[in-house]
């Protein structure tokens, strides 16, 4: 049984929920990623960051990104993995939950982050074209 913790890219980068946008899309830019888990000062998952989030809840609303912090992009209940669940309890979340990216949690820290690439190289074929077409038009609650 391959688990998450065995597909996941470890030491996932958190962005601090006090930290500004500006400051969380220049770590995005030095990463080379398309998203960040945000983090308390504990390392507990409070939420996830993405380029879009960017765009969408900032930018585009006239919001300056010099002035927000990361907490204030985030929306709902993150939703995350344990690090021993299987990788069809993966799969099925990150579709359940329509997510490109899933952060992974042991003891209740943040210990990495599951891209839908990760699912692509773990996977037959045809549970990765299932995912693909699960999530393909976003969230429900997102502009396309």
């Amino acid at each position: 049984m391959t688990t998450a913790s065995e597909i996941m890219h470890e030491g996932a980068e958190c962005v601090d929920e006090t930290e500004t946008v500006n400051a969380a899309a220049r770590k995005m830019r030095d990463l080379g990623v398309g998203a960040l888990p945000i983090c308390g000062t504990d390392r507990r998952l409070k939420g996830i960051l993405t380029d879009r989030d960017i765009v969408i809840k900032c930018l585009a609303e006239d919001m300056n990104p010099a002035n927000c912090n990361a907490s204030e992009m985030a929306s709902g209940k993150p939703f995350y993995v344990d690090a021993d669940a299987d990788i069809d309890t993966v799969l099925q979340q990150m579709m359940e939950h329509r997510v490109k990216r899933m952060p992974v949690i042991r003891d209740r820290q943040l210990v990495g982050m599951i891209s839908e690439a990760d699912l692509a190289k773990n996977l037959p074929e045809q549970k990765v074209t299932q995912f693909v077409e699960s999530i393909k038009s976003g969230p429900p609650d997102r502009v396309s």
